[in-house]
C-alpha cells in the first residue's frame, strides 16, 4: 500500500478550502455594507421647520438663522435644490459671507432638516452600513491567522488589480480622494452619512456628529480592522506584533476616545499624541486663548503640548529614531501601517524622487516654522504686529497642507504612490523627527553585507523609498532622515542581513574613510 504524503501544498489547499466560506461571506458584507453606506447620501428628505432652525442655534448664528426664516414648512426630496435655496436665503442677508462659514450653516441647517427612513430608523441603518462592513472586514482577515504557516506571504502580488496600479487600485483611490474632497470642502454634500454616526456620538460625547466624528471614527475602525490584518501578517514577527497593538492603542485611546470624553466633560478636547508642528494650530492665537481660559485642565493641555513637541520628541527621537512616533504612536503613520500595508511596494526609489522628498519636506517644514512664528507674535501683540496676515497664512496652510497635502494626497493616493506619501514627502514633524535622526540619534539600521543575496525585497517593501539593498550590499549602516523604523525590510529578508539597533551615536556610519556620508 502507498504511503500518503502530506506536503505543505496540500495543506495550504485544505486551509484555502475551509476557509473559503467565511473569506467569501466577509467580502460580500464589507460590499453590502460598503453599498448601503453609500445608498445613505439617497435617504432622505428635507423639510426646515422651527424645531431644525432650533437644533442649528449652537452652530449658526441667530441672524443667519433668522435670515431662513422664509423657508419654514418648506419641504425638498433633492439636497441640491435645499443646499440653493438655504445659500441664497443667507447670502441675501449677509452677501459678504466666506464660503467656509456658509458651508458650515449648510451643513447644520440641512443635517437637523433630514426627514424620512434615515432619521427614523439611524441606528438601524448604522448597524446595516458601517457595521456591516467592519464585520466583513473582520471575517475576511481572522482566517488569515490559520492560513497556511506564519509568515509573510507577498505572492502574486505584482498581478494584483488592487495592490499594482490596476483598475481596483485605481477606483480606490479615486473613492478616497472624493471622500476627502467632500470631508474637507463640501460636507454638506455626506449630511446623511454624519447622520448615521449620531446614535455613537451621543453615546460618547453627548453631541450630535459632525463631519470630523465621522472621520474620526471611520479612522480609528480602520485602523482596528485592518490592524488585525496586520497582525495576521506579521504574526512571526514579535517587533510587528507590539508596535501593531500600539498603534491600534494610541489611535482608539488618545485620539478617539479621550478627545471625545473631553467633549462630554464640556473640556478642552485635543489629541494628546499630536505633536506640533503637525498640530499646526496649536500656537494659533484662538487656541491659545481658549487653552488659557478654560481653568487647568486647559492649562495642562497647553503645557502639555509644548512639553511633547519641545521636549519628548526630540529625546525619544534620539534614543530610538523617528520610529517610536512614526510607526508607533502617530496616527498617519497608523493608516498607512495598516490600510496602506497593501501599497507600501508602490514607492518611488529613484534619486530623483529622493530629491523632491528632500526639497518638498522640507519646505513644508519652513512654512510651518514661519507660519507659527507669525502665530505667536499676533498672539503676543494682541494682533498689532501681523494683523490679518497670519489668519490668511494660517487658512493657506491648513487648504493646501493640512487638508489637500495631508488628505487628499497623503491617503487618497496610496493606490498609486504608495502608503506614505504624506509622511515621507509632506509631514514637517517627520522633517524635524529626521533631522535628528539622521544627524544624532542612537538608531540605526546595520547591515550584514556578506549575507545578502541581492534579492531585493528589502528595497521594494520599503515604504519610505529607500534603497535598502545598496545599502546592504555595500555592508553600510543605513542612517537616512526619512527612515521610520517601520523593520518591514529586516523581516522580508531571507538571510537575516539588517537588523535595527539602538547603540552610541558617535558609530553609526561605519563607512570606509573615503566614501561620502548620503
Amino acid at each position: 500500500m502507498k504511503p500518503i504524503q502530506i506536503t505543505h501544498a496540500s495543506l495550504k489547499a485544505h486551509d484555502h478550502d475551509r476557509f473559503r466560506w467565511l473569506k467569501t461571506g466577509g467580502l460580500v458584507f464589507f460590499l453590502m455594507g460598503t453599498l448601503v453606506f453609500l445608498a445613505s447620501l439617497c435617504l432622505s428628505d428635507y423639510e426646515i421647520t422651527q424645531a431644525t432652525l432650533t437644533m442649528s442655534e449652537s452652530k449658526v448664528s441667530s441672524q443667519r438663522l433668522e435670515s431662513l426664516q422664509p423657508l419654514l414648512g418648506r419641504s425638498f426630496s433633492s439636497k441640491s435644490e435645499a443646499l440653493a435655496e438655504i445659500s441664497s436665503h443667507i447670502k441675501t442677508q449677509d452677501p459678504n459671507i466666506n464660503d467656509y462659514e456658509l458651508g458650515v450653516a449648510q451643513f447644520w441647517v440641512l443635517k437637523n432638516a433630514a426627514t424620512g427612513v434615515l432619521r427614523e430608523h439611524t441606528f438601524f441603518y448604522f448597524l446595516l452600513s458601517i457595521m456591516l462592513a467592519i464585520i466583513g472586514g473582520l471575517l475576511y482577515i481572522v482566517p488569515q491567522f490559520f492560513d497556511s504557516l506564519p509568515g509573510i506571504k507577498n505572492n502574486n502580488i505584482w498581478f494584483s488589480s488592487t495592490m499594482a496600479r490596476g483598475a481596483i487600485g485605481i477606483l480606490i483611490g479615486v473613492m478616497f480622494i472624493a471622500f476627502y474632497v467632500l470631508l474637507y470642502w463640501f460636507p454638506q454634500y455626506i449630511v446623511n452619512m454624519v447622520l448615521l454616526l449620531d446614535p455613537v456620538s451621543y453615546f460618547i460625547r453627548n453631541l450630535p456628529a459632525d463631519q470630523w466624528f465621522l472621520y474620526g471614527f471611520l479612522y480609528t475602525a480602520t485602523i482596528l480592522v485592518m490592524g488585525l490584518r496586520m497582525l495576521a501578517k506579521y504574526r512571526h514577527s514579535r517587533y510587528h506584533i507590539v508596535r501593531t497593538f500600539s498603534i491600534m492603542f494610541f489611535q482608539t485611546i488618545f485620539a478617539f476616545i479621550l478627545p471625545s470624553l473631553m467633549e462630554h466633560l464640556s473640556l478642552p478636547s485635543m489629541d494628546l499624541k499630536n505633536a506640533w508642528p503637525l498640530n499646526y494650530s496649536f500656537f494659533a492665537d484662538w487656541n491659545i486663548s481658549h487653552l488659557l481660559s478654560s481653568g487647568n485642565f486647559g492649562f495642562f493641555l497647553f503645557v502639555w503640548g509644548i512639553v511633547l513637541s519641545v521636549v519628548l520628541v526630540p529625546a525619544l527621537t534620539y534614543f530610538y529614531g523617528k520610529r517610536w512616533y512614526c510607526s508607533w504612536v502617530c496616527g498617519c503613520g497608523g493608516l498607512a501601517e495598516t490600510m496602506g500595508d497593501p501599497f507600501r511596494q508602490l514607492s518611488d526609489k529613484s534619486l530623483k524622487s529622493w530629491k523632491i522628498e528632500r526639497f518638498l519636506i522640507n519646505g513644508v517644514l519652513v512654512f510651518a516654522v514661519g507660519m507659527t512664528f507669525m502665530q505667536i507674535v499676533n498672539y503676543a501683540s494682541d494682533g498689532v504686529l501681523f494683523g490679518n496676515y497670519t489668519w490668511r497664512v494660517n487658512q493657506a496652510y491648513s487648504f493646501f497642507i493640512g487638508a489637500a497635502f495631508a488628505g487628499v494626497v497623503g491617503t487618497g493616493f496610496y493606490p498609486f504612490m504608495g502608503n506614505r506619501v504624506w509622511c515621507r514627502f509632506g509631514c514637517p514633524l517627520a522633517a524635524i523627527m529626521g533631522i535628528v535622526q539622521r544627524f544624532k540619534s542612537r538608531f540605526r539600521i546595520t547591515t550584514n553585507g556578506g549575507q545578502c543575496i541581492s534579492c531585493g525585497n528589502c528595497s521594494t517593501y520599503c515604504e519610505m523609498g529607500i534603497d535598502v539593498r545598496a545599502y546592504a550590499q555595500r555592508g553600510e549602516n543605513i542612517v537616512r532622515a526619512s527612515c521610520v523604523g517601520c523593520g518591514v525590510c529586516a523581516a522580508v529578508c531571507p538571510r537575516g542581513v539588517l537588523k535595527l539597533e539602538n547603540g552610541p551615536a558617535h558609530d553609526r556610519f561605519n563607512l570606509l574613510e573615503s566614501e561620502a556620508v548620503n
